[in-house]
């Protein structure tokens, strides 16, 4: 991929289909922040011609990101990572920093298991990032 941080490879020993491979590696590579909101992913053309695959095996990878909230296209204006949801585990997309997630999980349990209801879960995180709380 020109200018971009993410090298992307196909091995051709590797039994796993190559959309498959190629979806794996943008999709590590977007929950790693290594491609972010709004960065543009190569044409699917080109791509497909910078990594020896036909052009519906780049397609097919383009769409199954799309499908996983990951990135999202349009005609003319190219695949862009991000999405409707991405991010937001309510809306269906995906979480792109687990680790955030596990924290957030963890602080609502905890919450609750001291008695507190879903308005002062949300009351206690404005207060704390209205403050500033944390390194």
């Amino acid at each position: 991929m020109t200018a971009s941080p993410v090298r992307l490879s196909v091995d051709t020993d590797d039994p796993t289909p190559p959309y498959e491979q190629l979806r794996r590696q943008l999709e590590r590579a977007v929950r790693h922040g290594l491609l972010t909101d709004g960065q543009r992913l190569p044409p699917i053309r080109q791509l497909a011609r910078d990594l020896g695959l036909a052009v519906g095996t780049v397609a097919r990878t383009y769409r199954e990101l799309e499908a996983a909230g990951l990135v999202s296209g349009s005609r003319g204006g190219g695949t862009r990572v991000g999405g409707p949801g991405l991010g937001d585990p309510t809306a269906g997309g995906a979480v792109r920093r687990p680790a955030l997630t596990d924290l957030a999980t963890r602080y609502v349990a905890d919450a609750r298991s001291a008695g507190a209801g879903d308005a002062d879960v949300l009351a206690a995180v404005r207060l704390a990032l209205r403050a500033g709380t944390g390194p």
